[in-house]
């Protein structure tokens, strides 16, 4: 069924026909309407689910460990600073291999304040061991929710869908609904591995000592770096998950395809322009107008970012003479991250593509169609004016 409606709710249909049973909220701007969306189909009776209010995202976070450890399919979203004061609930989830599903509707990071949209907030909790999913419109949120839920309980490992905040979080678009039938056929009922259980008592998550030890039935444990090492190890093996599930999701919904990046007119490039979310079918317009004036350049969406899909973006630039990466966040001091993530998988390729980055659009900075049009003429006519500096897009310096 299609209907036309904003990011959130999209989002938040998703969570529905995924049969989410535990759902943690705490309000923060542009978040707010997905949950509120969710209080009403739990009270409608359409999702049949505890929704518990609470006083913070940490706390927010704390219900979702719970809910996770007893056994349950949970569910929160946040933006922003709400997303920093989960930072040390963030860690204990993954370490504690919970698959819980969470939202980003992507906004700045006080201070100064803001709730215009850029992607610092997700980038600044990339290294903490959460799958990273970003959706570039509505029918890639609702999709990608459905997705991430069955990743998440395949590898045992949290999720965050990320979308942008305002652009796609309030903006309305059609999308698809499944069928209920349909989202119970590709995502079973949640069947944990490990939760608490009163007939069957134990211990989670106890201190580890440095070492590996034995534990109470005289089986060696690991320590503390073996349980780390597991974790990166099955964050590169849920790349080749995603994939098999994406597989499955387009068979049955006639949808995916690109479960790691999405390519436009890249085929017969000799440049391509890289971002994240909205941003890049925002781009696809700009070098349509490029197209016309025989300047051969394509557009790549990164969908998943954490694990970093190296292969696919290896892949997907091979060949090409430059690659001009535009992004919404910035690691202070050094570049943009998406920016060295792609000069790190490229680094061993012996035909490696000239590589420029730019930053944009922080704080909501509006990013107009001429700006863009203009820096990536300037990256395509002086590919090989080589500097590990990023370029800004709309900055006005006061002299």
């Amino acid at each position: 069924m299609h209907i036309i409606e904003s990011g959130n709710v999209a989002a938040a249909t998703g969570v529905k026909l995924s049969r989410a049973q535990v759902i943690a909220a705490y309000p923060i701007t542009p978040q707010t309407p997905l949950t509120e969306k969710l209080s009403e189909f739990v009270e409608s009776g359409q999702l049949d689910a505890q929704y518990i209010p609470v006083e913070s995202e940490h706390s927010a976070m704390a219900v979702c460990i719970a809910a996770s450890t007893a056994g349950t399919r949970a569910f929160t979203a946040t933006s922003a600073n709400g997303l920093l004061y989960m930072n040390e609930q963030l860690h204990w989830a993954v370490g504690a291999r919970l698959p819980i599903v969470m939202c980003i509707a992507n906004r700045g990071i006080g201070a100064p304040w803001t709730v215009w949209n850029d992607h610092q907030d997700s980038m600044a909790q990339r290294d903490v061991g959460w799958i990273q999913l970003y959706a570039n419109d509505h029918q890639q949120i609702i999709d990608s929710v459905i997705k991430a839920f069955r990743l998440a309980e395949t590898v045992s490992i949290p999720v965050m869908v990320c979308y942008d905040g305002y652009l796609l979080s309030h903006t309305y678009m059609p999308f698809d609904q499944p069928k209920q039938s349909e989202v119970d056929s590709f995502l079973p009922v949640f069947t944990p591995k490990n939760f608490l259980d009163p007939e069957n008592p134990g211990n989670f998550n106890t201190v580890t000592l440095p070492d590996i030890r034995p534990g109470v039935d005289g089986v060696m444990e690991p320590g503390y770096i073996e349980i780390r090492h597991n974790l990166h190890q099955d964050l590169r093996a849920a790349l080749e998950s995603y994939e098999e599930i994406d597989r499955d999701f387009e068979k049955l919904f006639g949808r995916g395809g690109t479960p790691f990046v999405e390519e436009y007119k890249c085929d017969d490039a000799r440049f391509v322009a890289v971002a994240i979310g909205s941003l890049s079918y925002q781009l696809r317009d700009v070098i349509d107008l490029m197209r016309e004036d025989g300047i051969a350049i394509g557009v790549l969406g990164v969908q998943m970012y954490r694990p970093f899909p190296d292969q696919a973006i290896v892949h997907a630039l091979f060949g090409k003479e430059c690659v001009i990466v535009l992004e919404k966040a910035l690691s202070y001091g050094n570049q943009g991250p998406l920016y060295s993530d792609i000069k790190s998988a490229l680094y061993r390729q012996e035909e490696r593509p000239v590589i420029h980055n730019y930053i944009l659009g922080l704080g909501g900075r509006e990013i107009k169609t001429q700006q863009l049009l203009s820096a990536l003429t300037q990256s395509c006519t002086e590919p090989n004016a080589i500097e590990d500096t990023p370029r800004w897009i709309g900055l006005k310096l006061q002299e």
